[in-house]
């Protein structure tokens, strides 16, 4: 009922920038949560960044000054900009939404884009 179409991912060298895009569809009344995870290679999937339709944000430690969540509520979508990229951010990259449908207004409901790679190389 909700599709999150993800674009931006690729290969970059160290120091580079890089600008990840979600966009969530369907029968949405309200999106409460939108963000990105993470996951590289033998390693559990991580947050990354995640903001609230407050506007509240949360970053991992990780990438606290170099990546910036940010969401435009009017079209459904959220950002990241990765700047001053490091090897250790590469990863595929899950946008994520907890949102209210439309047909079942007494819960949320979580939902994963299938996922972006982001590599960071020389």
């Amino acid at each position: 009922q909700v599709q999150l179409v993800e674009s931006g991912g690729g290969l970059v060298q160290p120091g580079g920038s890089l600008r990840l895009s979600c966009a969530a569809s369907g029968s949405i009344l309200s999106i409460n949560v939108m963000g990105w995870y993470r996951q590289a290679p033998g390693k559990e999937r991580e947050l990354v960044a995640r903001i609230r339709n407050s506007g509240l944000t949360n970053y991992a430690e990780s990438v606290k000054g170099r990546f910036t969540i940010s969401r435009d509520n009017a079209n459904n979508t959220v950002s990241l900009q990765m700047d001053s990229l490091k090897p250790e951010d590469t990863a595929v990259y899950y946008c994520y939404t907890e949102v209210v449908l439309q047909t079942a207004t007494f819960t949320s409901f979580q939902y994963w884009g299938q996922g972006t790679q982001v590599t960071v190389s020389s």
